[in-house]
């Protein structure tokens, strides 16, 4: 890691800074929570080097309506540099073990058995690199009885009772699409990275840091996973939003309506030309809301079938929390979206330019350098290799023998 005050100090140089400038992170991940993870550390101003296999990242071969890529791996792995390497000869790991020498953090999502069959766990890289901050994701952990088996985002999501929360009970099980279980554990690699490479800079060495998709799927309900003494297994253990607050059919297209608070629900009332159930016995809490809900749904609709969805979410403006539901598509030229820059349009090799989200954290001084397209598959290769000391004829001995692509 570079001393962060060394370096131009023009304008232009620190517009491009970024809070983890100077910091290295080699990134030996596939599919999507770990090389999501290295590019929030990108967005943060890290070097991010994804490493990867003669095969490729596994994400890369997802079905996808674009030429050539996979709309997934676009979307994941922005703001990278990229290499090709076969770590399963001892020329490849070499150069691996070459750039750990001088690398901040180093980022792999095996099973927990095999960083040490190849030559790269933590025991073995830190002799090579006292500082290094190495972060091992796996689906179960590192040890345990499951702990040697592939995690998967939707497993995950049916094994820990979120897909069972998601359908309203075992019987009707759906799993949460989008990956939100993955993209929740990029989340916290990269905070806890950060975490670790804050504490180097006190104590002066990295640490091992252990991440799993069954300890995400824990977290992430967090407000659920309590189990009191004396409970059974049969207690509520959602929310209780209260029946009124969901998605509503209307006249034209669907509305979700948030009435959590009593302020919410009377102004609900008052909009929908509903007054009189602000009196009404059965509305007079957020839980008799809930336990009457079966009737005053119905009522509610009954009124909201008089009105577009869209209609409907002008009416209520900011006196009651809504949004009428749309197709992702319409984000990128929403109004909003597009006041708050979180669209960016990159350049990319094969697909050409694609309009894609931009950083997700927006930082007044060190915001860092734009986001950039995705890789290809080992882009930057010999730009790596030459950065790290290797000549052009030994690059080309390298890729003769299939050592690097």
């Amino acid at each position: 890691m570079t001393d962060v005050n060394s370096g131009p100090s023009s304008r232009q140089a620190t517009e491009h800074r970024g809070p983890l400038d100077g910091v290295t992170v080699l990134d030996l991940c596939s599919y999507l929570a770990g090389p999501y993870g290295c590019t929030l550390l990108a967005d943060l101003g890290a070097e991010v080097i994804k490493i990867e296999a003669p095969a490729g990242d596994m994400l890369r071969q997802f079905p996808s309506s674009l030429p050539g890529e996979s709309r997934f791996f676009l979307g994941t792995n922005r703001g990278k540099k990229a290499i090709a390497l076969d770590l399963k000869t001892p020329d490849g790991l070499a150069i691996l073990h070459r750039m750990i020498a001088s690398a901040d953090v180093f980022v792999e999502n095996f099973r927990p058995s095999v960083p040490a069959r190849l030559g790269i766990d933590y025991p073995r890289l830190k002799t090579i690199n006292p500082r290094l901050v190495y972060c091992g994701l796996t689906g179960y952990g590192d040890r345990g009885p499951l702990s040697e088996k592939g995690g998967f985002d939707q497993v995950l999501q049916c094994l820990s009772g979120i897909a069972v929360f998601q359908g309203g009970g075992s019987d009707k099980a759906q799993v949460v699409l989008g990956s939100v279980l993955d993209y929740f554990t990029s989340a916290l690699l990269a905070y806890g990275v950060a975490a670790a490479l804050y504490d180097r800079e006190r104590r002066g060495t990295g640490q091992y840091l252990s991440l799993s998709l069954l300890r995400s799927a824990l977290t992430i309900q967090a407000g659920r996973f309590v189990w009191a003494e004396g409970e059974g297994r049969d207690v509520a253990r959602d929310s209780g939003a209260g029946g009124l607050t969901g998605i509503h059919p209307t006249k034209d297209g669907s509305l979700y309506i948030s009435v959590h608070s009593n302020h919410f629900f009377a102004a609900l009332c008052e909009l929908i030309n509903r007054p009189d159930l602000v009196q009404d016995p059965r509305c007079s809490s957020m839980r008799s809301r809930a336990a009457h809900a079966a009737e005053l749904v119905p009522e509610l609709r009954a009124a909201l079938a008089t009105r577009s969805a869209r209609d409907w979410e002008a009416l209520f403006g900011e006196r009651v929390p809504c949004a009428a539901v749309r197709p992702i598509e319409d984000m990128f030229d929403n109004p909003q979206v597009l006041a708050e820059d979180l669209v960016c349009t990159l350049d990319h090799p094969v697909v050409g330019r694609y309009r894609t989200m931009t950083k997700p954290i927006k930082f007044a001084d060190t915001p860092g350098p734009a986001p950039t397209a995705a890789p290809t598959f080992g882009q930057h290769s010999d730009e790596i290799l030459t950065t790290y000391g290797y000549s052009a004829a030994e690059i080309t001995a390298l890729r003769e023998r299939g050592i690097v692509r």
